[in-house]
């Protein structure tokens, strides 16, 4: 997903596209039928709406698995400080290794920060190790391995 920090459009959001992108956070599959009769409109108008929200970038619609069913026992935050001038290299690098789910470019005293789905500790090991240390222009990595997730949304 491309980023847009920084980029302001809450003006283009008026009571009804709020309330479908809440109804659509709480349950993705709930029914436009459902979400017209919640507003007293036509589901054409929540079709309309809904496409306008995903043309404009408000909605991405995508399916969100699980990763402990998926067979991934250990996830981990990794802070990773680079050599300055490669950073950006470094992240695309990263960005392309199958574990890494989530990379940002951060300021503070990590560079970089990735979130690594792996089977299991073996797996990490491996990850760090072989893939991650490897890479030219990374200097330090701090690792945080998930004890318990406490809360999970998609905002």
């Amino acid at each position: 997903m491309e980023s847009n920090i920084g980029n302001k459009h809450p003006d283009r959001l008026d009571d009804i596209d709020r309330h479908i992108i809440n109804a659509l956070r709480a349950d993705g599959r709930v029914a436009f039928a459902q979400l017209a009769e919640q507003l007293n409109v036509s589901p054409g108008m929540i079709r309309q709406r809904y496409n306008r929200l995903v043309d404009l970038g408000y909605l991405k619609v995508v399916a969100v698995t699980n990763p402990l069913m998926m067979g991934k026992r250990t996830m981990s935050m990794i802070g990773i400080r680079t050599d300055g001038r490669k950073m950006m290299d470094v992240a695309n690098k990263i960005a392309k290794f199958d574990e890494v789910v989530y990379i940002v470019a951060t300021s503070g005293r990590y560079d970089l920060m990735i979130e690594v789905f792996c089977a299991d500790h073996e797996d990490m090991l491996n990850f760090m190790t072989e893939k991650l240390a490897k890479v030219d222009g990374v200097r330090e990595t701090e690792s945080f391995i998930y004890l318990k997730i406490i809360k999970e949304i998609y905002f």
